[in-house]
């Protein structure tokens, strides 16, 4: 399963401790960000994926998510 998410996530390093972060509640999955999108895309691909968790998550630390169709 493959989810794309929309963020206002700007700099690498935001980047980085973003996808560790996700990693710990989604271990053996891959992440990764597109920045250079206009939409600062975020890809999350793993077995089982909660958008409104994804969503949750990234909004506690500080950031807009929202998931794109």
């Amino acid at each position: 399963m493959i989810e794309v998410f929309k963020t206002n996530v700007e700099e690498i390093e935001q980047s980085k401790m973003i996808v560790v972060k996700l990693l710990e509640h989604y271990p053996n999955s891959h992440i990764n960000f597109d920045l250079e999108d206009c939409d600062r895309i975020l890809r999350i691909h793993a077995l089982s994926i909660s958008n409104h968790k994804i969503i949750e998550l990234l909004n506690s630390f500080g950031y807009q998510c929202e998931a794109l169709l």
